[in-house]
């Protein structure tokens, strides 16, 4: 079937939802600190004939989400329906290629493909037959008999997708399938799969693929489910109606990954020279979660703004380019910037304020205050942590004062990335010292 018509198909089976998830939630346990809400009153529907996209950043649940849907994963509450039933183990008619390849290194191309037939209770020859015509649907005829590691890292994606689409799935998930391979080895991967697709030859109903690349996203995708973090929900659903194959240069391609740019870093935050508290932002204060980002990336960015062609205001599409650095990357930098009042961002612009511009024009030493004058003002953390070095007479604390307090707000894990980030920024800003073997705060010879 051609699907190049795919809103007819979808539209045709309106009725027929393939899955269907409603308010669910997970949760994990974490000791004695607070519960870990990683996904919240999520709902959604995959129909056939369609490619949905789950975009968001890293830990914002979508693997999990993916988990889940498949039945690998039972949900803390909500409801999961595949083809209206209940959701009560894996299913069958799911299947799911996976970011890291996830090949049986000791087993050929055409062994890793069977494997999944074989569980399933397929008849020998049969087995062969399928398995060799999925091998040759994704390109790889003749590579049967070679192993994984004398593949490269696309082709090995090609294998796991074969394996998946063997066993003929309605719905196939696929879990950042590209990230793991470079820039021009996913492109082709992608265009492939969209030309399959679009022939009709992928023995599928429908795609779901979880990514945080917002031009593939575009570039493949019928609809867009945007994520929220912390914890994960549906924020926004995009419609893309554009035809395939998609041109990156087509202005209403552009115009639609600018959009989407704009609403992924949609914040109503006070400007550089509003005086209110950094509490008065939604989610800050001591419990605000910091990104790890570099000094170096953060002054780096602000020399690239600064400079021409941008002189102070870019669009994030052209920045992310630019530095060739996916939106995942970028946004925690960028966001960074707008914590600490060096940047704002509008619409998917973001522009330097003038602290800002103060910063690509003055020396290290000069970088060196200002940094550390907006830390201690936007930053409560930072604050914290000089006050409590001030106030005893040793002038040192232990990591685990601060970071024992953050777990009362977040997760261990994001407690422990918080700090590396505070370290990070007040070595750099001289606010502080930080001793690794006794992992001790002091102010003593500062870094």
């Amino acid at each position: 079937m051609d699907r190049a018509n795919h809103s007819a198909t979808t539209a045709a089976t309106q009725s027929t939802p393939l899955v269907h998830l409603s308010g669910v939630r997970q949760i994990y346990h974490k000791s004695d600190n607070a519960d870990l809400v990683v996904l919240d009153d999520v709902s959604l529907t995959v129909r056939e004939g369609e490619i949905v996209g789950l975009l968001g950043r890293s830990g914002s649940g979508k693997s999990t989400l993916l988990r889940i849907i498949s039945g690998l994963l039972t949900p803390t509450g909500g409801q999961v329906l595949w083809r209206g039933a209940p959701v009560l183990g894996p299913c069958a008619g799911i299947a799911m290629v996976f970011q890291s390849f996830a090949l049986f290194p000791w087993l050929t191309v055409l062994e890793n493909v069977l494997i999944g037939l074989q569980a399933l209770g397929v008849p020998a020859a049969e087995a062969r037959h399928r398995a060799l015509e999925a091998i040759d649907l994704i390109g790889l005829d003749g590579f049967e008999s070679a192993y994984p590691k004398e593949l490269s890292g696309g082709m090995r994606q090609r294998v796991g997708l074969a394996r998946a689409l063997v066993v003929h799935p309605h719905l196939l998930l696929m879990d950042e399938p590209f990230s793991a391979l470079d820039v021009l080895t996913a492109e082709t991967l992608r265009t492939d799969i969209i030309a399959l697709w679009s022939e009709g030859r992928l023995p599928i109903q429908s795609i779901l693929i979880v990514t945080h690349n917002i031009e593939e996203a575009v570039l493949m995708c019928d609809r867009i489910l945007i994520f929220s973090s912390n914890p994960g929900r549906v924020a926004r659903e995009i419609e893309v109606a554009l035809p395939h194959p998609r041109n990156r240069l087509d202005p209403e391609f552009r115009q639609r990954v600018d959009d989407i740019y704009g609403l992924m870093t949609q914040r109503d935050a006070p400007r550089a020279q509003d005086k209110r508290s950094i509490d008065a932002i939604p989610g800050a204060g001591i419990g605000l979660a910091l990104p790890k980002v570099s000094t170096n990336r953060l002054s780096g960015l602000i020399e690239l703004l600064a400079a021409p062609p941008y002189n102070g205001k870019a669009d994030l599409p052209d920045v992310a380019a630019a530095l060739q650095m996916e939106a995942d990357e970028l946004f925690p930098a960028v966001e960074t910037l707008q914590l600490l009042r060096l940047a704002e961002m509008a619409e998917g612009d973001v522009q330097l304020t003038d602290a800002g511009h103060r910063f690509a024009d003055q020396g290290v030493d000069a970088r060196k205050r200002l940094f550390r004058d907006h830390l201690l003002a936007y930053v409560p953390l930072a604050a914290l942590i000089r006050s409590v070095l001030d106030e005893r007479a040793s002038h040192r604390a232990p990591f685990v004062r601060f970071s024992e307090q953050l777990e009362d707000h977040m997760s261990e894990e994001r407690a422990e990335d918080t700090m590396r980030a505070i370290i990070t920024w007040g070595r750099y800003a001289e606010l502080f010292g930080y001793d690794e073997q006794t992992q001790q705060f002091n102010l003593e010879n500062p870094v």
